[in-house]
């Protein structure tokens, strides 16, 4: 027997855990799935209350009841709805998509707090069933105080519907699988890192608070007939934005910026068009005489009204998708926030990681 030759060693039985590690990231892809199906279920949902009010707003029908939250004396439910007409139809059919919107928002917050490892993201689902309960009130209040300043309440009921409206999009956004996967996506040209530039960074904030101003300033012409010149002033001021910022966002490179970006920019050229026609059927044009409650400008107001909303919400996602990009380019080491440079070694960043899951 040779003295040096040694027996093959035997190592103890050892688990390995790459299966444990995709089965986790399979459960973690499917629960995100499942939340930004529901957080975009939940903002598909509030398409409801937000049509029939600005109908309901384009007809004067806002105060066909007056009651609440009863109508004419019926419960939610057992109001004859469908065999109502006119503004009774209206307003009640805007009364149940806010009771609608009001279920699925708890849905919303629910499924976020059982399958969402972000805390800021669960507190978001908070904060969307908040805003739609004062919402509602406020709809309220402005039946229960009509003889007090029932136009004054329906001006300022119709511009907190934009934020939240925009805020369920910003959810729909946040829970997306590819808001986790930002850094990983590639840039449309490699020569190009694909970050915004601090200057869109910038320009997506003002065009926000701009096309917001813009919404607010129709709503003043809408309820209380004042502000025309400013809102057509501030029309070409908010227009120059969104094309700016769309422009912009889509040469960074990224493609994750570029739906959004043309998005904005065909929504802004249907606003102008729409606003111009709810010009003509609401002032009249050269030989063309404007008919109070005609068809057709209860069509191009109403529209008019629910474009602006999109507008708001589609630079509310492109808004948050700059700064989403930039965010993970600074954690990850490959942006400069004090200088605003992109550094060249990583040109790509990847997804970060923080205290309680994927940012």
């Amino acid at each position: 027997m040779k003295i040096g030759t040694s027996m093959p060693k035997t190592s103890p039985t050892s688990t390995n855990p790459e299966p444990e590690k995709a089965v986790a990231v399979s459960v973690s892809a499917s629960r995100t799935r499942w939340t930004h199906i529901v957080a975009v279920c939940t903002a598909l949902t509030a398409l409801a209350p937000i049509v029939m009010g600005a109908q309901t707003t384009t007809t004067n029908a806002g105060m066909a009841f007056p009651d609440w939250p009863t109508s004419d004396g019926h419960g939610m439910l057992t109001y004859p709805w469908l065999s109502s007409t006119g503004a009774k139809f209206l307003e009640h059919g805007h009364r149940l998509g806010g009771a609608l919107i009001g279920l699925a928002s708890v849905v919303l917050m629910l499924v976020l707090q059982w399958c969402e490892d972000r805390r800021w993201v669960r507190r978001l689902g908070y904060v969307v069933l908040l805003a739609v309960i004062l919402q509602g009130l406020l709809g309220g209040q402005r039946v229960v105080r009509d003889a007090l300043n029932s136009r004054g309440l329906a001006f300022v009921h119709g511009s907190t519907a934009a934020l939240v409206f925009a805020l369920m999009c910003g959810v729909a956004v946040v829970t997306s699988r590819r808001w986790h996967l930002a850094g990983d996506d590639a840039p449309v040209d490699d020569s190009n890192p694909g970050i915004p530039s601090p200057f869109v960074a910038w320009l997506a904030g003002g065009t926000w608070i701009a096309v917001y101003v813009q919404y607010v300033l129709g709503g003043l012409v809408r309820h209380q007939g004042q502000a025309l010149i400013e809102h057509l002033v501030f029309a070409f001021v908010a227009g120059l934005l969104v094309v700016m910022l769309g422009v912009t966002a889509a040469a960074s490179g990224h493609r994750w910026l570029r739906g959004p970006s043309l998005a904005a920019g065909v929504v802004m050229l249907l606003q102008l068009a729409l606003g111009a026609g709810a010009w003509i059927t609401k002032f009249g044009f050269n030989d063309r005489v404007a008919v109070a409650g005609s068809t057709e400008q209860v069509a191009f107001r109403t529209l008019h009204v629910l474009n602006g909303m999109a507008l708001f919400a589609t630079v509310t996602v492109l808004a948050l998708r700059v700064f989403r990009l930039r965010w993970v380019a600074r954690k990850s080491g490959t942006l400069s926030w004090a200088s605003g440079t992109d550094a060249a070694p990583n040109p790509r960043p990847s997804t970060v990681v923080t205290r309680g899951g994927v940012a």
